[in-house]
């Protein structure tokens, strides 16, 4: 199976709306991933059944059993956090504060705390028109967000290990969840647009994605709205020896598309036309 994960060094770039693309066009067998799970919105494109739902389980937090508690007010004063209040004389862990650091449970003098799992978030096994998708919601402000990446990669091979390629929506940036995304990919698509921030970005990108050892090639989108910066990106992938896909030009019918929440390419627009042949370039590499 042929790992792909079409990438951004920040937000907005139009990442999705090339997966979504990609994922119609495609006439191979594929599954895909969004593993910008913070954020997850492939499914507004992709417009999924959802067969299977599960719990999934982050860190561990603290909870303090009332009938053991002595209200003592130990644990309260050890956590840095502010994540045991009082309230009317007894004390409770409030999980949106719990680090899960344990400091309550080795402080406590009666042994009332515990470590139990907690829920944050939640794993979606879907059917779409064009393939299995596997997608994931975080909770606002939970941590473990690259672990729960992993997850849904891994599920999505166990159940899919006869496609032929596994199409991933990446997150944005390049921190935990972009390099569990891209670790064990085969290619790396990184979509840019042209502006000062998003060649930063996309020169933030390209390191990390190298430095895990897959290969790397760019797309800008939007392309005719700056046309000196799109002439900076081409040389820096030229300068960077990076395979330089194509360009995707502006195009309003893209918008017309995400708001009746389907593929760009379902119409005859030129940013459909565009990416037609990036992913004709691209496939013919694949395979």
């Amino acid at each position: 199976m042929i790992r792909l994960a079409v990438v951004s060094g920040k937000g907005g770039t139009g990442k999705t709306v090339v997966t979504g693309a990609i994922a119609q066009i495609c006439t191979r067998p594929r599954v895909m991933v969004d593993c910008d799970v913070d954020a997850a919105n492939l499914e507004l494109i992709l417009d999924p059944h959802i067969l299977e739902r599960k719990d999934f389980y982050g860190m561990e937090a603290a909870f303090i059993d009332p009938g053991i508690c002595t209200a003592c007010g130990i644990c309260s004063d050890a956590c840095r956090f502010d994540a045991i209040p009082i309230t009317d004389g007894t004390f409770s862990v409030d999980p949106g504060r719990c680090e899960g650091c344990r400091v309550c449970r080795l402080v406590c003098p009666s042994g009332a705390v515990s470590m139990q799992p907690r829920v944050v978030g939640e794993i979606f096994y879907s059917q779409t028109s064009y393939g299995n998708l596997v997608h994931a919601c975080l909770i606002p402000g939970a941590a473990n967000s690259g672990l729960l990446v992993s997850e849904i990669k891994k599920l999505a091979l166990s159940r899919n290990g006869d496609c032929d390629l596994m199409l991933i929506d990446g997150p944005p940036g390049i921190g935990c969840p972009l390099i569990a995304t891209i670790t064990g990919t085969d290619q790396v698509l990184v979509v840019t647009e042209p502006s000062v921030s998003g060649l930063h970005d996309l020169e933030r990108v390209v390191q990390v994605s190298r430095g895990l050892r897959t290969q790397v090639s760019v797309v800008i989108n939007k392309s005719d709205l700056n046309s000196r910066i799109s002439g900076e990106i081409r040389d820096f992938c030229r300068d960077a020896d990076l395979v330089f896909r194509g360009e995707i030009p502006y195009d309003e019918t893209v918008m017309e598309a995400v708001r009746m929440g389907r593929p760009v390419t379902g119409y005859d627009a030129p940013a459909s036309g565009a990416i037609r042949s990036i992913w004709d370039n691209l496939s013919r590499e694949l395979w």
